[in-house]
């Protein structure tokens, strides 16, 4: 148990990972039955290339789906998903809930980010599923569609940032932003949603998570759905076939490694693993 932030031990980030693993596994064991289609991304699609597993400074595994088959996902996850061991949270299934994307999490674990100790719901490990939503071809309606995604996401970070903000001026503009009913902003998101989705495009993005500062607001199709296996701690997950396009339009030169000072996690004033078996 650790109860004010500082850096993660070695040996209980390393628990950390596991856990995370083997929901990786349980995510997989669960699509493979309900033939979804799903790839790990981002950190942990970096992590198999530069490491064949984990960033040894990582915290997170991020998963990702189409948006059809993210749907799919949440009903399996009733279904098929071991609830002994696991829970899927996404703001239809928890009270509370204020992102636009699901989370894995562990039972019997606690992992509280800084800044949301007082968020209304159970809090394990966790992995993050995302599922992807089209976004228009043309560059000029992207960036308009990107300022609606940022309002939305804003909203709802709106009731941590108004704890949690370091500046006085912006904690008073989340707390403010923050009494529009959650309910509502979801209606927004679900308009949102429902504009992006009614033709396919060539690019997709998460609608309430920030895009590569590139100036494409979103992410080629094609690295969500032409995938191919690659090791991860020892397994094989999906993954971008053209990997390397993928990490370099993410991360730029991404076989470098950061400076030191830039090899940490995210910050947690809390967290209860499981001792490894």
């Amino acid at each position: 148990m650790n109860d004010s932030y500082k850096r993660m031990p070695p040996e209980d980030l390393r628990r950390l990972q596991l856990i995370q693993l083997e929901m990786l596994l349980e995510v997989d064991r669960v699509c493979k039955k309900n033939d979804i289609k799903y790839c790990i991304i981002a950190g942990t699609t970096l992590g198999a290339v530069r490491h064949k597993g984990y960033i040894p400074w990582d915290d997170d595994a991020d998963v990702a789906m189409m948006r059809d088959e993210y749907e799919r996902f949440r009903d399996a996850c009733e279904r098929d998903l071991d609830q002994s061991k696991f829970y899927f949270q996404d703001h239809k299934k928890t009270p509370g809930y204020r992102w636009g994307y699901g989370k894995v999490r562990r039972v019997g674990t606690e992992f509280v980010r800084k800044g949301q100790e007082h968020m209304p719901y159970p809090t394990g490990v966790f992995i993050d599923i995302f599922p992807m939503d089209n976004v228009p071809n043309s560059l000029f309606l992207r960036r308009i569609h990107n300022f609606a995604c940022t309002v939305v996401r804003k909203m709802l970070w709106s009731a941590v940032g108004a704890k949690s903000d370091r500046n006085p001026w912006m904690r008073a503009v989340y707390r403010v932003v923050s009494w529009v009913p959650r309910d509502t902003v979801f209606t927004l998101y679900d308009g949102l949603k429902w504009i992006c989705n009614r033709k396919e495009t060539r690019m997709v993005r998460k609608l309430t998570f920030p895009t590569p500062n590139n100036g494409q607001y979103g992410y080629f199709r094609k690295w969500y759905v032409d995938l191919a296996d690659i090791e991860f701690e020892g397994h094989l997950f999906p993954a971008a076939k053209d990997y390397d396009e993928y990490l370099t339009f993410k991360f730029g030169k991404y076989m470098e490694l950061p400076p030191v000072e830039q090899r940490q996690g995210h910050a947690a004033t809390r967290y209860r693993l499981l001792p490894l078996e």
